[in-house]
């Protein structure tokens, strides 16, 4: 009577003058550690180079590709000094597919190598990435100046229906949203304004601060990040959606220039409502001030708004719409520009989406910096 097969796995070296034996007994399945598993297979270093290792798994009960994974790095190893290997004591079934897995041969660079490169070499990649970037962003532009150039003179081919739903999306539908952030903007300066003002008493220059702060800067900063997150977004994803479905290409095989078709109706709309919602953003700003100002201060809504007239200059309002358009401008180029450059899958439209976002916000933030000092040199 045969003796019983143990439903442990395990693997155990047997060594022999010319060579040794690899035993291999009980159940060898997936998610199972074997016992003497990594011992016996460290073991094989120890074979001298042109000894004979046999491979026997009679004592093997049930098994699946666990036990031919494992009979591979054996022949793996012992192939890699120069150990010959005898699969003759191996069942019919388990020789068979361990032929057919060996038969086929690698395929290179299969495996994954966490390999960390050197830092020098992790800052060269980072810079020709940048200066790929830049090299298309330039390119980018010169094309939509062009374009842009067409437009002017009236050869520039889009549908003019177009034009008129891309001023409604980034127009009319953004108000709500806003008339909300920039209320809220205009709120907080004025708390933190009322908060200090009032110690001096000098509570009625919240009006001028709120006014001036809103007017000035950050009606046109806010309403750029609202814009950058809901309309350049939305240009990434409509272009980069074009893009995997191939309608770009089809526009182009067509003769139909998609920088024409496509980005300048997006483009010549955001620059052309970004004033308008600039300017509705100051309005509803300074009002959120006022909201503080009687509430908090006791101010008449006539004297509040008569000491923000006085502190506002036509320069300052001049001054914030036209931050506002160029912010408009940044962030129509950057979300066409990220769209156009997105892959033809669902997760590079996302990450086209994304990065839109974050390019339109740094643009802004850069653009603002640099206007900052611009004015102050300029005394304006």
């Amino acid at each position: 009577m045969p003796a019983a097969v143990s439903s442990t796995a395990r693997a155990s070296l047997v060594t022999r003058p010319d060579g040794a034996t690899l035993v291999l007994e009980g159940d060898w399945h997936l998610g199972e550690e074997p016992a003497g598993s990594a011992e016996a297979l460290a073991g094989l270093d120890a074979v001298p180079a042109g000894a004979v290792v046999v491979l026997d798994a009679q004592a093997v009960g049930g098994w699946d590709s666990a036990l031919i994974a494992y009979l591979m790095q054996v022949v793996d190893r012992a192939q890699g000094r120069a150990v010959q290997v005898d699969r003759r004591a191996l069942p019919a079934g388990i020789g068979k597919l361990l032929d057919l897995a060996l038969a086929v041969p690698e395929k290179r660079d299969a495996r994954r190598a966490d390999v960390t490169p050197p830092f020098l070499e992790r800052v060269g990649r980072t810079a020709q990435q940048l200066a790929g970037e830049i090299g298309g962003l330039i390119g980018f532009l010169g094309e939509v100046t062009l374009a842009l150039g067409r437009f002017v003179t009236g050869r520039a081919r889009f549908r003019r229906s177009d034009l008129g739903v891309a001023l409604e999306q980034v127009g009319i539908d953004a108000l709500g949203v806003v008339a909300i952030i920039n209320f809220l903007v205009g709120l907080i300066l004025a708390f933190v304004g009322a908060a200090q003002l009032e110690q001096f008493g000098a509570a009625i220059f919240v009006a001028n601060l709120v006014g001036i702060a809103m007017v000035r800067d950050m009606a046109a900063i806010m309403t750029g990040i609202v814009m950058a997150g809901r309309s350049g977004a939305a240009f990434a994803a409509s272009l980069g959606t074009m893009q995997s479905n191939q309608e770009i290409d089809a526009l182009r095989t067509t003769g139909v220039s998609p920088i024409d078709y496509l980005v300048l109706p997006r483009i010549v709309a955001l620059v052309l409502m970004m004033p308008l919602l600039t300017l509705f953003a100051d309005a509803v700003g300074v009002l959120g001030g006022a909201f503080v100002a009687t509430a908090m201060l006791d101010l008449s809504w006539t004297r509040y708004f008569q000491q923000t007239w006085e502190a506002v200059s036509l320069g300052h309002l001049l001054g914030g719409l036209f931050k506002g358009t160029v912010y408009g401008a940044l962030i129509a180029v950057a979300g066409c520009w990220r769209g156009m450059l997105s892959g033809r899958t669902a997760a590079a439209v996302g990450l086209a989406t994304t990065s839109a976002v974050v390019t339109s916000i740094l643009l802004i933030i850069g653009a603002a910096g640099l206007f900052a000092v611009v004015f102050y040199v300029l005394g304006l």
